[in-house]
């Protein structure tokens, strides 16, 4: 395939103002019947710098333990669903490096988060990654303490050994936690500013796409070799699209992604698939378009772009595989590759045929698990399915071979993406260069995230 995205720089450009040649979303998207949020159409860049950002944070012990020092303990991060602790009971640990959090729903239905360690000396209530449900209270089994489930000390065995400890203040240590979208966020900061303020724009951009009424169908935990930050990385841009998903390219606009930083803790990219690509070597006809989507061209309606006729055909069969009255969906949630990044580690894609969910948790500082949801909206007639169980994939698992999703075509777009990381990270311990290299546009969500992280490391 030939594609013309050699053009020089501009010299009469300011840093950050050279973008690629051809229709961006928002050219797209406004002539479309459908319609489009306005707010995915909003522009929000800025030039944040050209330096190099060094390796070593990377590859650095120490900065990694600074990472889990200063900034892992002050950040809302999501630990779990709603509906992984429905009921009275039920319970769910989330771990992130050394840091344990139990979130329990306690008799008034109320979700709670407490550190996952007993007042008494230290031993975890429950096993790391555990969840479950039937619980009375949280009980240690090393002595037999137990808290109720809204922390309240229940009982100690041989009270009389203990006239020093009060009950007003022998309480469970608990954390905030708090809900956004059906997603249970924990800060194991105790004085964290609000959620609803730490999410930014996130709460009024989400509002059109009801994500709250979904369920998780998939869940699958892939431990990936590489730094956290590196990997995540590899998810934030459209640039790799070129190099790592050439079968993409004909109906991509991936150099056409429009890249937004909305403050210090939320980004987002905004990528037209099923579009075409205004950068290939000749301009495809709408019905050559329709038939590279995988459609009979003579299917395509006199009058009607391939992007509209696609998902139009999408709107009816995920409705009807899914339950529910998809005809209100844009064509930009139908088809598009939209992506919000909430600082530190998770991503949020509020598409239908792009449902993703991911995080990225470090394991040490050259590894790290990447866990991905797959959210399908609730039946509009039937019960809430129950969350899927977590597959664990391995080092060299294809996410081809986890259960219900062999055939999904997002299981090879991430082969090919997380086959990078095993050489991306060799090479960064390579490099006799000190430091990669960025883009000033489409790589700038990178940047906002070090700045941000840089934030948080200087916290004494």
């Amino acid at each position: 395939m030939t594609f013309d995205l050699t053009l020089p720089s501009d010299p009469s450009l300011a840093p950050g103002e050279a973008r690629c040649p051809g229709p961006g979303p928002k050219e797209v998207v406004q002539g479309e019947a459908d319609g489009v949020p306005a707010l995915l159409l909003k522009d929000s860049y800025a030039f944040l710098g050209d330096e190099d950002i060094p390796f070593s944070r990377y590859t650095s012990q120490e900065f990694f333990d600074r990472e889990m020092e200063r900034m892992w303990c002050r950040t809302w991060q999501w630990a779990c669903r709603e509906e992984h602790v429905p009921n009275p009971g039920d319970y769910h640990v989330y771990d992130i490096g050394p840091y344990s959090v139990v979130i329990v729903r306690d008799e008034a239905r109320q979700l709670k988060a407490f550190v996952n360690s007993c007042p008494h000396r230290g031993m975890q209530f429950c096993d790391a990654g555990s969840s479950g449900g039937g619980k009375q209270f949280l009980r240690c089994p090393f002595h037999g303490m137990s808290w109720h489930l809204d922390g309240t000390l229940r009982e100690i065995p041989c009270r009389w050994d203990f006239p020093h400890v009060k009950e007003d203040s022998f309480r469970l240590t608990e954390v905030p936690c708090d809900v956004w979208e059906g997603f249970v966020f924990i800060n194991l900061d105790r004085k964290a500013e609000p959620l609803a303020s730490y999410l930014e724009v996130l709460p009024e951009h989400f509002r059109a796409w009801n994500f709250g009424d979904r369920y998780v169908a998939l869940h699958m935990h892939k431990e990936l070799r590489g730094n956290w930050k590196m990997c995540m990385e590899g998810f934030m841009e459209a640039y790799h699209v070129l190099a790592t998903h050439p079968e993409g390219l004909r109906l991509s606009g991936w150099a056409n992604t429009q890249y937004d930083i909305f403050g210090r803790h939320v980004s987002r990219f905004y990528q037209l698939l099923s579009s075409g690509n205004p950068h290939y070597h000749r301009q495809l006809s709408q019905v050559e378009l329709f038939e590279a989507l995988g459609h009979d061209p003579k299917d395509l309606p006199e009058g009607v772009t391939a992007r509209q006729g696609h998902a139009d055909i999408l709107r009816r069969q995920f409705g009807e595989q899914f339950g529910v009255d998809l005809s209100g969906a844009t064509n930009s949630q139908m088809l598009d590759s939209v992506e919000y990044h909430v600082f530190p580690n998770a991503c949020f894609f509020p598409g239908i045929t792009i449902p993703l969910i991911y995080r990225f948790r470090p394991l040490t500082v050259d590894s790290c698990i990447h866990e991905i949801l797959l959210l399908h909206p609730v039946p509009e007639n039937g019960p809430r399915p129950a969350p899927a169980e977590v597959v664990k994939l391995g080092l060299e698992d294809s996410y081809t071979t986890a259960k219900g999703f062999e055939t999904n075509r997002l299981a090879y777009v991430l082969d090919q993406d997380t086959a990078n990381f095993k050489r991306q990270h060799a090479g960064i311990k390579a490099s006799l260069k000190p430091g990669e290299t960025l883009g000033n546009y489409q790589e700038a969500r990178i940047r906002s995230f070090h700045k941000t992280l840089d934030e948080y490391l200087a916290f004494p």
